[in-house]
């Protein structure tokens, strides 16, 4: 089983394809990861005093994206927040609340003993800055910085897991943490697929908007039987890594019925993105699952669902959707980990 990042607590803004999205549902809470609670008084502590250092030297690794090699810290550590920008890039500015796509790597203060990183795992962490999702030495530490950015900070207990530490991870709940983390993306409700247009040239298939301004693209459903067979096309082709069927992907999407060409969920209209596990979306709706893998991240994809791959006789009551109803899918592929 692939290890899972020790900052993790759930995967936040997932969203159940079901009509009814919503992160407090079973599926949602079914997928809660078993990593430790980023922080035992995250919603009590107050925000940090956030200086410049001190943080130990980066030793080797240095370039952007690299692996580092960090110092022992010397001397005590502050009792504030430390965070320093070792390389200041030129994308968008993180704000709380954005998903970010990050490489990292962490270590204790006193001992430079590594705890955890994703260089090794050669999957970059795609996580929300968000309390409850992430410690708040991240949250805090992260908002303001750009995207391209090389991040050092040294974390004090209060704004990492507090005083009961981490026995998994090794960590005291005195240790003070310093982490180098490499900002390679950030996501909100505005981000979009940004890839090169495909021809919608099938008059049989619906056609999906090609707009890349965070707004829902248009969805239109032809006035014809729906295919039998499950379709998954380009509508923008990305150029990031192929997605693999034991990834979670984060997305914007909508949904609409074949039959009405009446939506029944979109991450647009509820103002925030989705994050699923592509292998508990084969229990919910095959089509999807299937429909995003072996697509490009990065990529806007039009998925048509039979319904023996969507709900087929047992739709979510009181919704939308009816019995053997074909369902129609724009998906945004966002980020993949």
């Amino acid at each position: 089983m692939r290890r899972r990042s020790l900052l993790i607590a759930v995967p936040a803004g997932l969203v159940t394809i079901a009509g009814c999205g919503g992160s407090d549902s079973s599926s949602s809470k079914a997928s809660a990861s078993p990593s430790p609670s980023p922080s035992a008084s995250a919603s009590t502590v107050p925000p940090p005093k956030v200086v410049d250092g001190p943080v130990p030297a980066i030793t080797a690794g240095t370039k952007f994206d690299e692996k580092p090699t960090v110092a022992k810290g010397t001397g005590d550590p502050s009792k504030n927040l430390a965070v320093k920008t070792v390389i200041a890039g030129s994308g968008k500015a993180v704000a709380e609340g954005d998903f970010v796509q990050v490489n990292y790597l962490g270590q204790i203060w006193s001992t430079a003993k590594v705890f955890d990183n994703s260089y090794d795992r050669k999957t970059p962490l795609v996580i929300q800055l968000a309390q409850g999702s992430i410690i708040d030495g991240w949250r805090y530490g992260l908002a303001g910085r750009k995207v391209g950015s090389r991040v050092e900070m040294a974390i004090p207990p209060t704004w990492g897991y507090g005083t009961t530490g981490n026995s998994q991870a090794g960590i005291k709940g005195t240790d003070t943490l310093v982490f180098v983390i490499d900002v390679q993306d950030a996501f909100n409700i505005k981000s979009s697929a940004k890839g090169k247009a495909v021809a919608q040239s099938d008059s049989a298939l619906p056609k999906v908007g090609t707009n890349t301004d965070g707004k829902a693209p248009s969805v239109t459903v032809p006035k014809v039987d729906p295919p039998k067979k499950l379709v998954s096309n380009y509508v923008l082709e990305g150029d990031g890594a192929v997605v693999k069927a034991s990834q979670t992907i984060l997305c914007q999407f909508e949904g609409v019925v074949w039959s009405t060409g009446k939506q029944f969920e979109s991450t647009y209209s509820q103002g925030r993105l989705s994050q699923f596990a592509i292998s508990q979306m084969e229990s919910v709706v095959k089509g999807l699952a299937q429909g995003v893998t072996g697509k490009k991240v990065g990529s806007r994809v039009l998925i048509v669902a039979p319904p023996d791959l969507a709900y087929g006789d047992t739709p979510p009551t009181g919704g939308t959707i009816k019995k053997g109803e074909t369902l129609v899918f724009s998906v945004d592929i966002l980020a993949a980990m």
